[in-house]
Parts: C-alpha cells; structure tokens; sequence
C-alpha cells in the first residue's frame, strides 16, 4: 500500500470522490503543511497555523495508479483559484498536490502541463506542487463527513463545487 496526500479546499469534499474507486483502501481527512504539531481544527480555520485541509489516500498501486489519483484529484477541485476552492476561502483551503517523492513530482507535474495545455480553463493552472510534510488526522467528526452528515455534506457540495465540476468536467 502507498499513501497519497491532496488538499482541495474542504475536506469533507475531496472524500468521497476517492472512496468509491477501486484500490483505495481508505481516506482520511486532515492537515498538513503547517507550523504546529497535531492542530486543532479551531487552530486550522484561524488561519494562524499555515496548514491546509487535505486528504490522506491510502491506495494499492497494483490496482490504481498515482498517475489516475491525480487525474481524479483534478476533477474536484478549480485549479485555477489559488487562494481557496468555491465558497471555501483562505490558505488553509488553497489546492496543492503533496508529493512523497520524486516519481511522484514527475507524474503530478506532467498532469499539471496537460492540464494547462488543454484548453480547458482560461485562467493559468495555479495549483502547488510541494514535498509532503507530516500530516495529522483531523478530529472524528470530519472522518467520512459524506456519511455521518449527508444533509450538511450536501449544502457543501452546492457551494459552486458540484455546479463547477458539472460544467468543467462533464463535456
């Protein structure tokens, strides 16, 4: 198993899409890429820790590739707002794909180049590309929101995402 870390503005969002493909043995919500050991949730939205929400992946590579989780990754979230996704603002919220490694760079910055060279999006691909850094599991009421809150997850999920990624993704 090999793990995967994304970050696409509100966790809770960026869960389910992964949990429903093949190869995945699990997804935690989290963050990552701050400046203080296992935050707070509190701490995380008060923008004052410079984490970011994110999604571990947990994953089998003999069943789906890094290559096709990136491609999914992008079909959830606008890579060209840099400062939040949809209705979610701040740096804790930005779009950046964490990579273990250098194999992993290599394939997430070929998809980004596609991506761009595409056509798709009028707006330049701003997405971050960095290192992983320690990532800590968020509190258990975030863990699998789509689940446990189906209603609030819903709301969410009508705050531009699902509008977004019907008109950009679904052509």
């Amino acid at each position: 198993m090999k793990k995967a870390i994304f970050a696409g503005g509100c966790f809770w969002c960026m869960v389910k899409p992964f949990t429903t493909q093949p190869g995945i043995e699990k997804v935690v919500s989290g963050y990552t890429g701050g400046n203080v050991a296992d935050p707070t949730y509190e701490q995380v939205v008060s923008h004052t820790t410079g984490h970011t929400e994110a999604v571990e992946i947990t994953y089998d590579p003999a069943v789906i590739s890094y290559a096709e989780l990136v491609e999914i990754y992008w079909r959830q979230t606008d890579p060209t707002d840099a400062m939040g996704q949809f209705q979610d603002r701040g740096d804790s919220y930005r779009p950046v794909i964490f990579v273990n490694d250098d194999a992993e760079r290599n394939i997430a910055v070929a998809s980004k180049a596609k991506l761009a060279a595409s056509g798709r999006f009028e707006q330049p691909i701003v997405t971050t590309i960095e290192a992983a850094q320690p990532f800590y599991p968020a509190e258990a009421e975030h863990q699998d929101f789509y689940k446990q809150n189906p209603w609030r997850y819903a709301l969410e999920e009508q705050g531009g995402r699902e509008q977004f990624i019907q008109e950009k993704w679904q052509n």
